[in-house]
């Protein structure tokens, strides 16, 4: 199967919206759509997908490929019921990137589709990683290990420096959005994440708790019921839960405490990443909060001089590329979020097009 310049319609299901993106054989968005409130209607899609001219493939981000998809795959039917049985490993997005591949597959029948995987990234996480302290029979019985998550943004920001900056650079990728992780690449390679097992670990996130003592975690099993501290910890935690709001952070004060929780934690965790590579040459900030938001930038940046790192304000404030401060060791990036881009790459390279 070979195409010229092929297209690559890529589906992009979050908890409660659909995007779409048709990108040509340059990357380029050829046309997109936001489904606001998408719940599994066809007819939207549908009306999209009339108005494009050709669509050669399409490509699905999926948040957890668990122990067994380490790469894109070819979607069938054997493998779309494989990816649903992970749902209880990230139930606020699985079952969400199913039903994107259910309605797409209803509506482009004949066009061939790829799930691609937020996980694949860090699939070669170093052993002392991504392996929990836990009886050895647990991790081997239930394939229990630190899997993290972001990989397409994450990817996609190691090709984006090493075109801008150069190869074999020691980068922390930041990606911050509603959800937030940060990544340890060496080599377009992930060497540490702080996400795991679940989405839930690591930064403080819009409505997710991030890192928990295991200890608290079971003291509130004996005051909540298993489900409800579920919930709780998915949807009415993090800034969520903090403020009282949303979870936007836009909204958040800086200088109110969970402000300062938020830039508290996000500090240690970059230092933690630039410890597992040993030092730091690029810093990346990207996603929403990244990319819009340079109060979190001059913040996380302020506690991070030791390391190195310094901003210019102007640059920062304007959202430049390098907003690096004259002299500072580390080069400090401001790049947009593509997973479009990495899994139309990653799309055309399982299909063998071009």
């Amino acid at each position: 199967m070979a195409f010229l310049m092929a297209r690559v319609l890529v589906v992009n299901a979050g908890s409660s919206s659909l995007k779409l993106a048709l990108l040509d054989g340059t990357d380029e968005v050829v046309d997109a759509v936001t489904l606001d409130d998408w719940s599994g209607e066809t007819e939207d899609i549908k009306g999209f997908a009339d108005r494009l001219d050709r669509i050669d493939a399409v490509g699905h981000r999926i948040v957890h490929g668990g122990s067994e998809f380490t790469g894109p795959v070819r979607l069938d039917q054997s493998v779309r019921d494989r990816i649903a049985a992970l749902g209880e490993l990230a139930p606020l997005h699985q079952p969400r990137g199913v039903a994107g591949i259910d309605t797409v597959s209803a509506v482009l029948p004949d066009v061939p589709a790829v799930a691609c995987f937020d996980t694949t990234f860090h699939h070669d996480l170093p052993d002392a990683a991504a392996t929990y302290a836990l009886p050895r029979e647990w991790n081997e019985r239930w394939s229990l290990r630190r899997y993290g998550f972001h990989g397409l943004s994450h990817a996609n920001i190691a090709r984006r420096v090493g075109e801008v900056v150069g190869q074999d650079q020691r980068i922390v990728s930041c990606h911050l959005g509603s959800g937030a992780s940060l990544a340890a690449i060496r080599g377009e390679r992930s060497v540490d994440t702080t996400m795991g097992f679940t989405p839930l670990a690591g930064l403080v996130m819009a409505t997710r708790s991030g890192d928990l003592d295991p200890g608290l975690v079971l003291w509130l099993l004996d005051r909540v019921d298993a489900r409800e501290l579920s919930d709780v910890l998915e949807h009415h935690s993090g800034l969520a839960g903090l403020t009282g709001g949303s979870g936007d952070l836009r909204d958040v004060t800086p200088g109110s405490l969970p402000w300062e929780v938020y830039v508290h934690r996000l500090r240690r965790e970059i230092a933690a990443m630039t410890a597992a590579l040993g030092g730091l040459d690029v810093l990346v900030f990207t996603g929403g909060v990244g990319e819009h938001q340079p109060a979190v930038r001059a913040a996380a940046a302020e506690g991070l001089a030791f390391l190195g790192v310094g901003i210019t304000a102007d640059a920062n404030e304007a959202g430049h590329l390098d907003i690096t401060a004259p002299g500072a060791a580390v080069r400090t990036l401001v790049i947009p979020a593509r997973e479009d881009v990495e899994i139309a790459r990653q799309v055309r390279a399982a299909l063998g097009i071009t």
